[in-house]
This record gives C-alpha cells, structure tokens and sequence, in this order.
C-alpha cells in the first residue's frame, strides 16, 4: 500500500502539518522532532506526491522543460546548463520532445500548464502563434533559451546574433570570400532572420550585392546537410562559404565536400553557429561562432526561478558574451 503523510505523522506521533513542516524545510520546528518524522519518513519510505503538495501550497517544485529535438547536442547543451541550476535550486525537470512539431509542441505546453509546473522554459526552436497565445492566457511563467520571437515579449537569454554573424561575414569577405551561403536549419524563424539580416549588413558595408539564392534551408541533421550540399554544388561553381546554424548539418556538408575532393580552405570554408563538440571532431576541424550553450541554459533557468519567486528582475531579455573560434575550416 501507498505510504502516506498521514501514516507518517501517525508513527512519529506529531500532527500532519508538523509533517509537512520537516518536507518543506521550516524552520519551525523543533530538531529533535525535526530528526524523528526523518527517521519515520526513511523507514517507511515514504515519497510525498508532488500534485498533493502543489494543491495545498500551490507550489509544485517542477519546471516543464520544452525542447524541438532533444538528440540534437545544440538543444542537449541548454538542457544540461538548466538541470544543473534546477537541481541547485531543488527543482525537477519535465523533459518534453516536440520533433518540431507545432501541434506536439502545444499539447506539451498545455500538458505540463495541467500538471501545476511552476514554470517552463522552451529550449530553442520556433514557438507556433497558437502556443505564444495560451502562454499569454496562462500564468505560468516562462521563459526562452537560445531562440527569440517576434513580439511574443518574453523572458529570454541569447547572444548577438547579428552582430555576432555581421562580424564572421566581414572577416570572410575581407580574406576574399563573395559567395556565402546560409543554409537555415530550422532552428528559430526569429534567429534566423537575425542572422540573415547581420549578413545582409556585412554585404552592405562592402559594397557588395546580397543574392536571394544565398539562403537556403535545411533540417538540422546529417543527410539533409548532405544533400543540401549536393544541389547546392551542382547550381553553383563559385559557392566561396557554407554558413550554418546546425553542427550536424555541416558535417553532411563537410563530408559532400571531401567525397567530391573539394579541400578546405583553399576551395570551400565552412562556418557553424553552435560549436558543440562536433566541430571539434571534424577534419578539418570547423570555424564556430562559439554560442556558450551551457550558461544560456544555466542563466535561462536562474531567470526563471525568479519569476517563480516572485523576485526582482532587472532585464529580461538577457545578451550573453560569444566568441568566434576560427580553424582550419576557413582562411
């Protein structure tokens, strides 16, 4: 049979309440007692339940956590950023997968609301109309990591994007490059207009002009790398850069390139925006806007616990540092 808090408050011979007082760490109460009800809820093995203890303090202890792809190491580093500070600040996680899918994504936000989370942080992405709208007519707190939305006015933690793309473009067409192509990887409509529009800027400033043929897009694995590389090589000759948002991406890319005997960097540079481990484990190894996953996770949950606790926030939208690692992918 199930153990309950009544059982417990039964053995240790106190009142539920005092029970629920050593679960929730109050101060008030005495230590002996205090060391008692513990010996009793280890000996029976007692579990509270969660949804039991969040109808009566409207606190739950849990944090939904939403993510597009959680294979994917893009969406993987954020997720390990957050758990660490949820665990930190004793929170659990409820990890949900969408598959990218608008409808899986809603459904999830709509089930976590209905399990009384405290809060929720959508990792990534692109967050649908629909779900942007039950999020405004919810009062869950939520906050955004590693992707941004158009007018949707919520809490978020990200880099530069523009700027940080504006900066990688100039120092490819100072060493000479004119062709560079953006292969978009569904990660954030937002981002990615973000940073289309950093290298539309960097065109700008020489002189040079920006074709709508440089934007491509591509899903965030291997084979849709691959293939993407495959058409775009046989359309265009002069291709001088590959940039894209999806390290998986670019190593279908990067493998395309060496099975057609294209080197790098004399030939072809290739550029990733996520710089997980993977850029690391190519030959050669991958020039990356290094977008530092794991604070963006860490500060995103941190920021949402106090929203959780009602405590004071200075900014909102939070703009972390990023570097750009350059290697042996690009000159």
């Amino acid at each position: 049979m199930t153990v309950t808090i009544y059982d417990v408050a039964r053995e240790a011979k106190v009142s539920m309440a005092t029970v629920s007082r050593v679960l929730n760490g109050n101060p008030n109460v005495k230590p002996e007692t205090r060391k008692k009800v513990k010996e009793v809820i280890k000996r029976l093995n007692y579990r509270p339940n969660a949804i039991a203890r969040g109808l009566a303090s409207k606190k739950t202890t849990t944090v939904g956590v939403i993510i597009p792809d959680i294979s994917n190491l893009y969406y993987s580093s954020l997720a390990r950023g957050l758990d660490d500070i949820a665990e930190m600040y004793n929170y659990q996680t409820i990890i949900t997968n969408t598959d990218n899918n608008p409808e899986k994504e809603r459904d999830s936000f709509l089930n976590l609301v209905s399990k009384q989370v405290d809060g929720i942080v959508f990792l990534g992405g692109t967050i649908n109309d629909e779900t942007i709208e039950d999020i405004k007519n919810s009062n869950v707190p939520v906050v955004i990591c590693g992707t941004s939305e158009k007018d949707a006015n919520l809490p978020s933690v990200n880099i530069d994007y523009f700027k940080a793309i504006k900066e990688v473009a100039t120092h490819l067409l100072d060493k000479g490059a004119k062709d560079i192509y953006f292969i978009k990887a569904l990660y954030s409509e937002q981002l990615e207009r973000h940073i289309e529009d950093g290298l539309k800027e960097a065109y700008k400033e020489y002189d040079l002009p920006f074709k709508e043929e440089y934007t491509r897009e591509v899903a965030t694995h291997y084979h849709a790398g691959r293939e993407v590389f495959d058409r775009l090589i046989d359309e265009d000759d002069n291709v001088d850069v590959l940039l894209t948002m999806s390290d998986e991406a670019a190593v279908g890319m990067l493998h395309g390139a060496l099975d057609r005997g294209i080197s790098f960097p004399n030939r072809l540079q290739l550029v990733s925006c996520s710089n997980t481990r993977l850029v690391h484990m190519m030959r050669p190894p991958v020039t990356s806007i290094a977008i530092p996953l794991y604070d963006i996770g860490a500060v995103g949950m941190r920021l949402l616990t106090k929203y959780m606790k009602d405590e004071p926030v200075d900014e909102p939208n939070v703009i972390l540092p990023y570097a750009i690692e350059y290697r042996a992918s690009t000159k």
